[in-house]
């Protein structure tokens, strides 16, 4: 590393040195090239003529560059000089009228005058001597020749210092990526026995599961050089440069092998082949087949490794995943509540807590957030204790944290009218109820009717454990939860607000699924309606086929209907019932604005509560909006 780096030092002072020379030459090109205006005086033929016939040139000098020189008597400080073509009459007329004449010798030719012609060559000379380094990329990266070199950034193993012990939640992968760090670190124990080097590894996940982590653990732990590029970098406008900068990659890493590329975002340039408007002959796909022919041509030598990464799998063409190429196919999936503990351990490390935090109780309360979002959470909790002015974080600020992340950010500044907020305390006391006494629903975290995000107010339920698995009967029961709000606005105000917007849609597309996809209909049975073989190029609405006639369509149209109106029904039922405790909960909404699960069995069970209610009155004018109500 330190003779390249000499290397590069020596030829930026080389291009400063051809550049002071270019200047120095400019400089006396142009000094030469100037009249000497200080010293001489130009005259015309007329003015010259006046002056030898009155008598008044003293001296004349000729002889050297088609020129003469003359003084004036008794103005010896200023020179005139004149071009002429000389002829004889002109000497005959100086002696005629007394002038002193002197005949300049012809100098010869000296160094200076040799530099001064041959100056303007050498100017050319440098000056394309320049323009073609900086062509070929020696002024810089973004070089003509340059251009069509890979972009990838190598990484030494040196700052290389991410390893496993910095990755958690993700243990079946860590386990299946430490085979390829011992290939790295001991070859022939694997090679002696015959087995054959990996080609490459896919990492698979949804965003923020840690999939570009791991890849840097691999190379950390390996301790081997890693070359890092996006998949869209491949690709540009001009024909041929992806598939010239994939080729200039493997050389590069072939050169420090034993080494590791990753590819993050592979499916910008690894989406099926054949499936544009204009054929399979386009930039993108030359450059794929670069890269499966390059995967392919693997020496066993070289030990270079590929790991790519993606979250969309279903689009990437088949060649590139078959064996040979990459050989693995590893699942990053979102963490287990032991792995969000593991993960929010990693997170704050640096960051001073007390003893009220309690990761394991964070972990429960955050399902389906994965390492990204933890560590967001972390971050924000540090930052709410830090404009507290303290000096350590506690579960207050962890718990703000949690709400701010799920519920989004609370504005306090968008102040509701009375009687905005009384509908919105109604609302959300609807789905509140529906959710806590309605079976296979998930328990209620939290209600508040303070604006977060989007809406105006929030009912956030989170689960008791990690789902991975619907049943008809959750579902159903979610679709219950949904039209509590809109239900309790009927009943209380006999009006129905579009607060209920967010509820019917979000509703409108469960039952959908349960119908089409799920067979979750008894009158449609087990068969999936509107298969998505989305083309990659041509949109998800343009080119989704209908595998469905009209009659079908109704029977589907139908059964939504039923689905949605048979929640409704039983949402309503339910609040009839609970009349009572629907105005004590919207009631204490009104005075609280934020209402937890415990102070919640307290309001139903006819307890009241201790807390004081906010002191914090907005005094913004209210502005209006749609109100929409997330369910978690």
């Amino acid at each position: 590393m330190k003779k390249k780096n000499n290397k590069k030092i020596k030829f930026k002072l080389g291009n400063n040195l051809a550049l002071w020379i270019l200047i120095i030459l400019g400089s006396f090109f142009i000094v030469q090239l100037l009249p000497n205006s200080l010293s001489s005086i130009e005259v015309g033929y007329n003015d010259y003529r006046e002056y030898l016939e009155s008598g008044r040139i003293d001296h004349i000098k000729y002889g050297q560059d088609d020129k003469i020189i003359f003084s004036l008597k008794n103005d010896e400080n200023k020179i005139r000089k004149y071009w002429t073509g000389l002829d004889e009459s002109e000497k005959d007329d100086w002696i005629k009228y007394g002038a002193k004449i002197e005949i300049a010798p012809k100098p010869g030719l000296g160094l200076i005058d040799v530099i001064f012609n041959i100056a303007p060559w050498i100017l050319i000379i440098f000056f394309w001597f320049f323009m073609t380094r900086r062509m070929q990329g020696g002024g810089g990266q973004g070089g003509i020749f340059n251009f069509i070199k890979s972009k990838a950034k190598m990484i030494s193993p040196e700052k290389l210092k991410t390893t496993f012990k910095d990755v958690a939640g993700c243990e079946e992968a860590k386990t299946e990526l430490q085979e390829i760090v011992e290939f790295l670190k001991r070859p022939k124990k694997f090679t002696d026995i015959g087995a054959k080097i990996p080609r490459g590894a896919l990492l698979l996940g949804s965003p923020g599961t840690g999939k570009t982590l791991l890849a840097r653990a691999v190379s950390g732990e390996a301790n081997v050089p890693f070359f890092t590029i996006s998949g869209a970098e491949f690709v540009e406008m001009f024909v041929g440069v992806g598939a010239s900068r994939v080729r200039d990659l493997f050389a590069q890493a072939k050169k420090f092998a034993p080494s590791i590329i990753f590819v993050d975002e592979i499916d910008a340039v690894g989406r099926h082949r054949g499936a544009g408007l204009g054929g399979g002959h386009d930039e993108r796909e030359q450059t794929l087949n670069q890269i499966l022919v390059e995967m392919d041509g693997f020496d066993n030598r070289d030990s270079v490794i590929l790991l790519a990464a993606t979250n969309r799998p279903d689009v990437l063409d088949k060649a590139l995943l078959r064996p040979g190429r990459f050989d693995r196919q590893i699942i990053v999936d979102s963490p287990t509540v032991e792995g969000r503990e593991a993960i929010l351990k990693i997170h704050t490390k640096k960051i001073p807590t007390d003893k009220t935090v309690d990761l394991l109780t964070i972990a429960k309360g955050t399902p389906g957030l994965v390492g990204a979002d933890l560590e967001n959470l972390a971050n924000e909790a540090a930052l709410l204790a830090a404009r507290k002015n303290k000096k350590s974080v506690s579960m207050i600020e962890f718990e703000e944290a949690k709400d701010k992340v799920l519920m989004g950010v609370e504005r306090k500044s968008m102040v509701l009218t009375d009687e905005e907020k009384k509908i919105t305390a109604y609302h959300e006391a609807g789905h509140t109820l529906v959710a806590y006494y309605t079976k296979n629903t998930d328990p209620v975290h939290k209600v508040t009717i303070v604006p977060r995000g989007m809406a105006l107010g929030v009912t956030a339920q989170l689960p008791d454990h990690d789902k991975h698995n619907y049943s008809k009967s959750y579902l159903l029961a979610k679709l219950d939860v949904l039209m509590g709000g809109r239900c309790a606005e009927k009943l209380i105000f006999q009006d129905t607000s579009s607060g209920a917007g967010n509820d019917i849609e979000v509703a409108t597309n469960i039952a959908r699924k349960m119908i089409s996809e799920w067979g979750m209909s008894d009158k449609i049975g087990p068969v999936t309606f509107g298969a998505n073989d989305d083309e990659m190029f041509l949109g998800r609405e343009i080119s989704r086929p209908k595998n469905h006639g009209e009659g079908i369509s109704r029977i589907i149209d139908d059964e939504i209907k039923e689905f949605i109106f048979n929640a409704e029904k039983n949402a309503d039922n339910l609040l009839k019932k609970r009349e009572d405790q629907l105005h004590d909960l919207a009631q204490a909404l009104i005075t609280y604005e934020s209402i937890d699960s415990k102070q919640l069995s307290k309001i139903l069970n006819g307890e009241s509560l201790e807390e004081k209610p906010s002191e914090e009155e907005p005094t913004k004018k209210a502005t209006k909006r749609k109100r929409r109500t997330t369910i978690n």
